[in-house]
């Protein structure tokens, strides 16, 4: 039987982003299901009682050198954003309101290309409205869905739970119960599939 992998991410992660464009060949070779689970990773520092890399100075530097090398060693573009780092708390209400919907992955892949490879400002609402609409969506749903209150209880919801499975950032995968944190633990969580 075919296995499942729960993948718990923030856009504001470049660590994530590498996750997700990397996951899906894990799932294809192992021949699982990925079962990606937006949180906000802000709301799971404080449960948690943890926090960025970025409030390390010398850790937040190390940091993107090494997302760089991993980056590099698997062919995913990846630069800095310059308006890091962005409340994603809006954004990432779009990712709880489209999981589900035929929209959820273009929606992600847009989000996750503007902020990581296209260097755009996703905090600023007209960036979003035009990344948006470049990418089929309707930046006026898209407003009238993160305003919705079911939908900021998903997110919510999600974000406890990730906490309450005991995770502590992202990327986060849990396979079968057994936790692996970080895009670089990849590898264990593909053993773990097949």
């Amino acid at each position: 039987m075919p296995k499942t992998v729960d993948f718990y991410f923030d856009f504001g992660s470049p660590a994530a982003y590498l996750a997700w464009r990397r996951i899906g060949a894990v799932a294809e070779r192992s021949g699982a299901t990925v079962k990606p689970i937006p949180m906000l990773l802000g709301g799971l520092f404080k449960a948690t009682g943890n926090s960025a890399p970025l409030t390390v100075p010398a850790k937040g530097a190390y940091l993107f050198v090494d997302l760089s090398r991993f980056a590099k060693k698997f062919g995913v573009p990846l630069n800095m954003n310059s308006a890091f780092p962005i409340n994603t708390v809006t954004l990432m209400r779009g990712a709880a309101g489209y999981h589900g919907t035929d929209k959820f992955h273009t929606y992600c892949d847009a989000v996750y290309d503007a902020i990581w490879r296209d260097d755009r400002d996703m905090g600023d609402p007209a960036v979003v409205a035009g990344v948006l609409t470049a990418a089929g969506l309707d930046p006026a749903a898209f407003e009238a869905l993160v305003a919705d209150p079911a939908v900021k209880e998903k997110l919510k919801a999600n974000t406890e739970e990730a906490a309450a499975r005991g995770a502590f950032g992202a990327p986060t995968f849990f396979v079968e119960g057994e936790m692996f944190f970080g895009q670089d633990r990849l590898d264990f969580v593909e053993e773990a599939l097949s």
